[in-house]
């Protein structure tokens, strides 16, 4: 069988980006039939940023409307769960990681990844350079800070490859930053390579009064562990795929811009910050460049064209979660997801409709420089 909040809420109101001209006409893609553009809802899994600049762009720059569509943006502050959201009828598309979904789906939800955007885990654990923390091995009897909302068991997929049983760790609940990392409350914090470890560069160390730099921390990436589990995809509603002629029409239509949208993110990274920061993201500049740069990384080059999801990394996730047991002893997932858990068909589609007029692989992918600066500004 195919193996089928991060800051504080200072955005509290929902910020939603929807593209112009509600009422113009599409064009002949997409479900757009009597010339009206189709409206689609998609759930962000967090606040309007760079993470999801891809979408931004594709709404900024008209993709979404050349495609007949009139996609509407909706961000979550934590307050709305992605898979829950389209479980329940709410959105046409969601953005949330592969892991919490498998959770989801072996629940009762009915989901199927339709893209692999992330095609690379982005997660760290961040330690003092003097903390003897170097690999998940060095867990053991230490505060191993997290987040919580299933953004945890990356660390325990990691800890069950390394043999350690979850309760020899504290699991201690990290806030949307990493204050309690700097106040000494956590051995080893989460972070994001392309938020919370920026956080900590853009820190002023009290001992030299310079921004503090990376010989000043062990640096543990999953993705170069057994417990890398995948990230952002982008999640249908199983049941239309099959059902409604129209709705996979436009999951495809939908797709083709959103693959627009992060090749222009790709290679226009500095207008891409600049997109999300309009669209509502608090961050300062150089923070967002860092993330429009660092969140590029992730799904650039993408070997089989971006989205495509590779069997060999579903399946390593799908381990991982059926391995990872968190400390009260309660696992992920307890059997493998159904072969509907994820389809190549809908992003292949979209990648042979697209043909030459978009560099889908990005092969020659080269991340640009960043300097941050103090507090991201």
């Amino acid at each position: 069988m195919l193996r089928s909040v991060r800051r504080s809420i200072a955005l509290a109101t929902a910020v939603v980006a929807s593209s112009a001209f509600l009422t113009a006409c599409g064009g002949d893609d997409g479900g757009g039939g009597d010339g009206d553009l189709t409206e689609v809802k998609l759930q962000l899994q967090w606040l309007p940023q760079a993470q999801f600049a891809g979408y931004y762009a594709a709404v900024d720059q008209g993709f979404f409307e050349e495609e007949g569509l009139d996609v509407e943006i909706i961000p979550s502050g934590g307050d709305i769960v992605p898979q829950d959201a389209l479980a329940n009828g709410d959105v046409d598309y969601a953005i949330a990681w592969v892991p919490k979904v498998l959770g989801s789906i072996e629940q009762g939800a009915n989901l199927t990844n339709i893209a692999q955007i992330f095609q690379r885990s982005g997660t760290l654990q961040v330690a003092w350079a003097d903390s003897g923390i170097e690999s998940v091995a060095d867990f053991e009897g230490k505060k191993i800070g997290s987040w919580g909302f299933g953004n945890e068991w990356e660390i325990f997929a990691a800890m069950a490859a390394e043999g350690l049983d979850s309760s020899t760790v504290e699991i201690v609940t990290q806030d949307f930053n990493m204050n309690a990392f700097l106040q000494g409350d956590i051995d080893a914090a989460q972070a994001m390579t392309y938020n919370e470890y920026a956080q900590l560069l853009e820190t002023v160390n009290p001992d030299t009064d310079e921004l503090y730099t990376p010989e000043d921390f062990n640096v543990i990436a999953y993705e170069d562990t057994e417990g890398a589990m995948l990230q952002d995809a982008i999640w249908a509603d199983t049941e239309r795929l099959s059902s409604d002629d129209e709705y996979a029409e436009t999951t495809v239509a939908f797709l083709k811009a959103v693959i627009k949208g992060w090749a222009y993110a790709r290679d226009n990274v500095e207008s891409a910050a600049e997109i999300t920061v309009a669209a509502g993201s608090s961050w300062g500049p150089s923070h967002e460049l860092w993330m429009a740069n660092e969140t590029n990384k992730l799904i650039w080059p993408a070997d089989n064209g971006i989205g495509v999801i590779d069997e060999e990394a579903w399946n390593r996730t799908v381990d991982g979660a059926l391995a990872a047991v968190n400390e009260q002893g309660q696992n992920l997932i307890t059997a493998e997801p159904p072969e509907t858990a994820y389809d190549n068909t809908y992003i292949e589609d979209a990648i042979e409709e697209l043909g030459d007029e978009v560099d889908t692989t990005g092969a020659d992918f080269t991340p640009t420089e960043v300097t941050l600066t103090e507090g991201g500004n």
